[in-house]
This record gives C-alpha cells, sequence and structure tokens, in this order.
C-alpha cells in the first residue's frame, strides 16, 4: 500500500513539471516572437490607403555632395598697396579717410618741402648748362674739323658735355619719381610742393597722416585695396582636403545675410597644413561686389565630385533613437524596419548604405514615418 502510495504522487510531481515546462517554454516563445516582430508592422488595404504609403526601389546614382565651408575675405599681396613718398616732407593736406573710393591718378594729399624747391632749382640749373655744353661741343667739333682746335679740347669739350647730359637725366628721373614733369618745368612755375596720387583704382583701407606730420620714405602714408582681386580664403580640416580641386565650384554667403550668394571658383589649394591640421583654399570670386570687404567672416558650400551610390528620397529614411531605418515591402500589407547607415542628401535623394538592400528591393517611398509611429504606438500600448 505505502509503495502504491509512493508511486502515485511520484507521477503527480512528474506532470506538474512538465506542465509548468510547458509554460515556460510558451513564455519563452511568445517573449521570442515579440522581439523578432518588434521590426515589423502590418497594414491592412484601408489602412494602406488612408496613409498614402507609397512602395519603389532604390537607385544606383550619381551623388554629388556638399562640403560645408567658413572662411574670411582676403586680399593677395598685389592687390594691397602701402603707398609712401620717396622723399621726406611735411604733409600740407589731405581729405582722405579709411573706406573712400578713390581713383587711378587722384589726388591724395600734398606734401612740402625745401627740398623740392632745391631738386627743381638743380635740374633747370643742369638743363641750362648741357645746352651751353652743347653748344661748346658743336663750336669745338667746327674749329677741330677745320684743324683750328686741338683734338684735347674738342674732347673736353664733349666730356663736359656727356657729363652735364647725365646730370641732367638722373635729375629729370628723381623729379618723375616725385609726381614733377621736367620737360613742363621751368624757372617760373618752381613749387614747393608735390602730390601724393594713387596708382590704382580702390578704396583706402589705411591713413596713416595727419596734416602738418613730417614723413620719411620709409613711413605708410596710405594702405590702398584694389578690391577687383579680392579672394575668398577658407579653412579646411586635413580629412576634407582630398574632396577640393582646382577649378571647383563654391557657393559664398555670409551670416547676415544667407540668401544672397557669390559664386566663386578655387584657384588655390594650400599644401601646408597649421597648428589644428587645417589648410587654406583660396577662391576667386566670379564678380566683384562692394558689399565684400576684407576681413569679412563668410561660409562656403563646395560641390563635392560625384560617386555612384544608392538612393532614396528623403521621406524613405527616418530616424528612432539616434539610428536611421528604411522599410523594406514583406508583402500582404507588412513592412520590416531595416537599419541603413545614412549619407549625402542631393536635389531630395538620400544615400544609404545597407548589405541587405540593392536596386531590386521594394521598399517604402513616401509616408515612412506613418510606419515608425505605428511601432511606437504598438510598443507603448
Amino acid at each position: 500500500m505505502k509503495r502504491y502510495l509512493i508511486i502515485c504522487l511520484g507521477l503527480v510531481l512528474l506532470a506538474s513539471c512538465e506542465t509548468d515546462k510547458k509554460a515556460e517554454d510558451t513564455k519563452a516563445k511568445t517573449l521570442a516572437d515579440s522581439v523578432g516582430n518588434e521590426q515589423l508592422v502590418s497594414f491592412n488595404p484601408e489602412q494602406l490607403q488612408s496613409v498614402g504609403i507609397e512602395v519603389g526601389s532604390p537607385k544606383l546614382e550619381n551623388v554629388s555632395g556638399t562640403l560645408s565651408l567658413q572662411g574670411r575675405i582676403d586680399v593677395p599681396p598685389q592687390s594691397t598697396i602701402s603707398l609712401s613718398f620717396p622723399l621726406g616732407g611735411y604733409l600740407k593736406s589731405t581729405k582722405m579717410l579709411p573706406g573712400m573710393h578713390v581713383r587711378k591718378g587722384q589726388v591724395l594729399a600734398e606734401l612740402e618741402d625745401m627740398q623740392f624747391i632745391q631738386l627743381q632749382q638743380d635740374y633747370l640749373t643742369a638743363r641750362e648748362k648741357f645746352s651751353l655744353a652743347e653748344s661748346e661741343f658743336a663750336r669745338q667739333r667746327d674749329l677741330n674739323a677745320s684743324k683750328a682746335s686741338s683734338d684735347k679740347i674738342y674732347q673736353q669739350a664733349r666730356s663736359e658735355m656727356e657729363t652735364q647730359r647725365i646730370l641732367m637725366s638722373a635729375l629729370a628721373q628723381k623729379l618723375e619719381v616725385i609726381g614733377i614733369n621736367p620737360e613742363k618745368l621751368k624757372a617760373d612755375n618752381i613749387s614747393k610742393s608735390v602730390s601724393v596720387v594713387s596708382p590704382i583704382n580702390g578704396f583706402v583701407s589705411r591713413v596713416n597722416v595727419n596734416v602738418g606730420k613730417y614723413t620719411s620714405p620709409t613711413d605708410m602714408l596710405f594702405e590702398l585695396v584694389d578690391p577687383r582681386d579680392i579672394h575668398l580664403a577658407l579653412s579646411v580640416f586635413e580629412k576634407d582636403l582630398s574632396s577640393l580641386s582646382i577649378g571647383q565650384q563654391v557657393i559664398a554667403y555670409t551670416n547676415g545675410d544667407p540668401d544672397k550668394k557669390f559664386r566663386a571658383e578655387i584657384i588655390l589649394i594650400s599644401k601646408t597644413l597649421d597648428q589644428d591640421r587645417v589648410a587654406e583654399v583660396h577662391c576667386h570670386f566670379e564678380k566683384y561686389n562692394a558689399s565684400l570687404v576684407p576681413g569679412m567672416f563668410m561660409n562656403g558650400e563646395v560641390l563635392t565630385n560625384k560617386n555612384k551610390a544608392m538612393t532614396v528620397p528623403e521621406e524613405a529614411v527616418v530616424r528612432w533613437e539616434n539610428k536611421f531605418y528604411v522599410f523594406t515591402d514583406k508583402g500582404a500589407g507588412k513592412f520590416e524596419m531595416v537599419q541603413v547607415k545614412p549619407g549625402m542628401i542631393s536635389a531630395g535623394k538620400q544615400q544609404i548604405e545597407a548589405t541587405r538592400i540593392n536596386e531590386n528591393t521594394r521598399l517604402v517611398t513616401k509616408n515612412a514615418y506613418a510606419l515608425l509611429m505605428k511601432i511606437k504606438n504598438t510598443e507603448e500600448g
């Protein structure tokens, strides 16, 4: 009897264990199905029509990316002129202020000094002496031809004439350097002042003098800028240098007016990097604009070279928990959310990379966020 009771109790315990195991297996299977189906979403035909979901396939296209850079307006050395005067003098007058536009040949200032008078006097004196020496040479040449004068006197007259010619020519060059035309200089128009004129069309960027100040030949009086050759200097990190090449187009704009675009072209890429691993790229504007001034901060967008890549409409890619997904069509109103690696965006197309997606894959191309919202609502429920 006792043995029979023990057998019965054993069978009851065994049955209980099997029931618990089945329950655990069922629970585990349910959990596994839940985990496996969390990336799946389904719609009936009426729902598909109401949310406006469209299905298509990715395309292998040429994608040109945009590289965003920052920089400033710069002026090349050949377009910046530090204007000084070859002789010292006192500044008599000037009306120049930084920012003023000037024309080539326009008077910027007037200087006066006693040495200007002395230089003009020396030239006029040398010119008269040359005229006299030239006449004496001609007379001695005629006398020497008839043997009425010795060869020595003839050669001395010739040497004196050439000496005065050299002196007169040197003084004439000095006068031209300070802006005085020696051919128009006469005894009755000697001036104590000379004019400092602009050698270019541009604007004044710096004024370093004031009325009454004595200036030496080494002093910079004005700094002028020729705006026709201003450059856009962009800063480019080392990793992006390989994407740039001479001749690429650049669209530049300011922070204050981002809608106003300026077209430029890359003309020089620096071969050296600074301590921050940044190089300078110089661009030339297609058309000068007066609103572009040296030192102004600018943004630049460079169109990089085209590459073959898998693309889908921007609406096909959704973002969830800092990851990017697309929905592939499994048929019968079912869609699976697949993670992708996003790339550049150009003309409404998004570049993507994924091992499970190719040109034949059917996926949602419009209103993909409606599928994502249903997954979220299902989880919250």
